[in-house]
């Protein structure tokens, strides 16, 4: 079905219960009652939080009922404190069991829990689904992926220790230099990538052997559920704890303790800064950090619309626009602003609209039921100083379901010009000089990504060397993406802070840190000792296959 619906025929996208697929349906919903703590699953038996569904099912007398999917515990900041204390006891000071383990143990490890984690893959896929309104094709990606990337990481592990497991002899120095942890680890992940990117900091946090405080997601709480007891049964006690509860309850006592050495989170700026100045001593606080964004495209005169018109479609809307990496801003030249508007309208009528199960569906629901609201506030903004919605239907939306907007001509009087609208409106501004593309960019609070589009190599050249130092990666006649995981991820301004990627996270969880001793014949002695006899966990020099 075309995507420019009426109200009514939006409402009838949403399923009666005998139409959604026996491969699909919620067979009875999930109540977890149970927090993992200190390597013990305990019983919560204090108040919990029903889980809606984005997706909604039409009753009999017509009516839209948003699907229970089950629901979780909400703890305190006393629940909070036990996981801390649990963890600091792990950790130890650096003399618990996990962070003074070798590191072929720690990968043995986290074999063992990706062995489990893969066990509950149809469960979690389908949770995925049900919790954020993700198409099952790309809840499926989302957990291979994961699964992927754990072993991308531990293949770095490997490679990044074996390269550490010789000696140096500098000035009459004998050193041998590898990567240490640094302590406890808050990990908060964000909604629209649940499990693959809280574990794109968590796994990395994990082997390299920091102890784990993990608050998932306000979205996509439930599918952590099947994996408790991997988590438990994977790990030493202590090692990896939960903590839920309202997050502006229970997560800044828990900074103001001093006892978070790193926060990572993916998430807001605002929320951000807000923890960091909470730990009484911000100079041992390392933050890893992926924020807030405003990508956007600059399509040249002579770029090839037909192949920019597919890019950034996908750019823009891929999960309804719900992601960090999507263009939130298509800079057009005026010169072919119109043919570039008619056919962006024409791929918009082609999307499918519908439910996450169905095949080759494109917009789904949205989870964040006050969404819809938002982003008819941006429209009727945009309306009020001189835009307009381009193609048919645009901006409608019934429930949890929204028609995408392209916006047209967006200016700097407009919340679009400036907010992250995170979902499904794309905001298109006109330039008539290269130079009003790159002031866009330049002016801009943050410095993620940008996609340029144009077939001439001394003007893409010309945008590209300023561009590099204003966002981290610039992508030429594509959209803006954070894969392959092999490749940086970061950005500039309020986007980012530290890097991540496969190698680059493993560094940013842990410190270098040397043993170093005088060239000396006692010295080394003493050294092949402790090599030959297998004594200790850091100085050694095995090969790990």
């Amino acid at each position: 079905m075309a995507i420019s619906l009426q109200p009514n025929e939006l409402a009838a996208k949403f399923p009666t219960l005998d139409e959604i697929p026996a491969a699909y349906r919620i067979s009875a919903p999930l109540h977890q009652r149970e927090i993992l703590i200190n390597g013990e699953l305990r019983h919560w038996g204090g108040p919990v939080r029903t889980v809606r569904s984005p997706v909604h099912v039409r009753t009999r007398d017509g009516a839209l009922e948003a699907v229970e999917v089950g629901s979780y515990p909400v703890t305190t900041a006393t629940e909070s404190d036990q996981a801390l204390d649990a963890a600091s006891k792990a950790y130890a000071s650096g003399t618990g069991e996990w962070p003074t383990m070798g590191v072929d143990r720690r990968i043995s490890h986290v074999q063992d829990f990706t062995r489990r984690l893969i066990e509950k893959r149809e469960q979690i896929v389908n949770l995925i689904m049900w919790e954020i309104g993700k198409s099952a094709a790309d809840s499926a990606k989302e957990f291979d992926r994961t699964v992927e990337y754990i072993r991308q990481t531990i293949d770095a592990l490997k490679e990044l220790d074996n390269n550490n497991s010789r000696f140096q002899i500098v000035e009459g120095t004998i050193a041998q230099i590898r990567r240490a942890p640094l302590g406890v680890v808050l990990c908060m992940g964000p909604y629209n990538y649940p499990l693959n990117e809280t574990f794109t900091t968590l796994i990395p946090a994990l082997i390299m052997g920091n102890v784990i405080l993990f608050k998932p997601p306000k979205f996509g709480t439930l599918l952590f559920a099947p994996i408790l007891e991997a988590f438990r049964d994977s790990f030493p006690a202590g090692v990896v704890n939960t903590v839920y509860g309202p997050g502006e309850e229970v997560v800044p006592p828990l900074m103001e303790s001093g006892q978070v050495n790193v926060l990572a989170l993916i998430g807001s700026s605002r929320v951000a800064d807000k923890l960091k100045k909470l730990h009484p001593k911000t100079n041992r606080l390392r933050a890893v950090l992926g924020l807030d964004a405003k990508n956007a495209a600059i399509i040249l005169p002579d770029a090839d619309l037909d192949l920019t018109v597919k890019e950034c479609v996908l750019g823009a809307l891929s999960f309804n626009g719900q992601r960090c990496t999507a263009l939130k801003t298509i800079l057009v030249h005026r010169s072919v602003a119109d043919a570039f508007l008619a056919k962006f309208c024409a791929a918009l009528e082609g999307l499918q609209i519908g439910m996450p199960w169905e095949k080759g569906v494109a917009i789904t629901p949205l989870p964040d039921a006050g969404k819809p609201g938002y982003l008819s506030e941006c429209i009727d903004d945009a309306k009020k100083h001189g835009a307009e919605v381009r193609n048919i239907g645009g901006g409608e939306y019934c429930a949890s379901l929204y028609v995408p907007a392209l916006v047209y001509p967006v200016n700097e009087r407009m919340r679009l010009y400036r907010e992250e609208q995170f979902g499904p409106i794309v905001p298109v501004v006109p330039f008539d000089n290269i130079e009003d593309a790159l002031s866009y960019v330049e002016s801009s609070d943050y410095g993620q990504q940008v996609s340029i589009f144009g077939t001439d190599a001394e003007t893409i050249a010309t945008l590209v060397d300023p561009l590099v130092n204003q966002v981290c990666r610039v992508n030429i006649n594509c959209q803006c993406q954070r894969g392959p995981d092999v490749f940086p991820f970061t950005g500039r301004k309020d986007s980012a802070e530290g890097t991540l990627s496969v190698a680059d996270a493993l560094r940013a969880f842990s410190i270098r840190t040397m043993v170093a001793a005088k060239e000396t014949p006692a010295s080394k002695a003493l050294l092949d000792d402790i090599v030959l006899g297998h004594k200790s966990a850091f100085i050694n020099t095995r090969y790990i296959f």
